[in-house]
């Protein structure tokens, strides 16, 4: 099993949008992408890449099939101090219970070290996802404190809780 980032492409929308189920759209999304929307996204990542600013996301490939999706982005603010750099990821529902969502964020610490991103990475999740919980405790992040969001909003619009994890870059 293998496990590597590459940017996304126009040619990974379908496949990317087939893995986004009901737990992807709760806990990154919050509502279903479009072709056009995550055509945009990908077009937005490749821009900022290009420029060496603002979010950096990738396709997470499992043995060069497409499983998944992980950022970081300096520009997250709620909740964190200045330095940190939140990272966010989600995984194919078949790619699930198979560590790619940890490897997922060693690369891309990886990544933000290589490329001088931030000084301490972030993962701000919400209690009840107890999957993406477990990523954080398993990367070696480091829980700080629960906070109220301050743009995060629970699916009935009041504000999210979120736990917040931070690994030094």
């Amino acid at each position: 099993m293998r496990i590597t980032l590459r940017a996304l492409t126009d040619e990974d929308v379908e496949a990317h949008n087939a893995g986004e189920d009901e737990h992807t759209v709760r806990w990154l999304n919050g509502s279903p992408s479009s072709a056009e929307t995550t055509a945009a996204h990908f077009n937005k990542l490749a821009g900022n890449a290009r420029a060496e600013r603002g979010k950096r996301g990738f396709g997470v490939c499992l043995d060069d099939r497409l499983a998944g999706y992980v950022d970081c982005d300096p520009d997250v603010i709620d909740g964190l101090k200045p330095g940190d750099v939140n990272i966010s990821y989600a995984v194919h529902p078949w790619a699930r219970g198979r560590g790619v969502a940890v490897e997922a964020v060693r690369l891309t610490l990886e990544h933000m070290r290589e490329n001088r991103i931030g000084t301490r990475a972030a993962i701000r999740v919400d209690p009840d996802n107890l999957a993406s919980v477990r990523v954080a405790e398993k990367s070696g992040f480091i829980y700080v404190h629960d906070f109220t969001s301050g743009t995060d909003k629970q699916p009935d619009g009041t504000p999210a809780t979120l736990r917040l994890y931070v690994h030094d870059v």
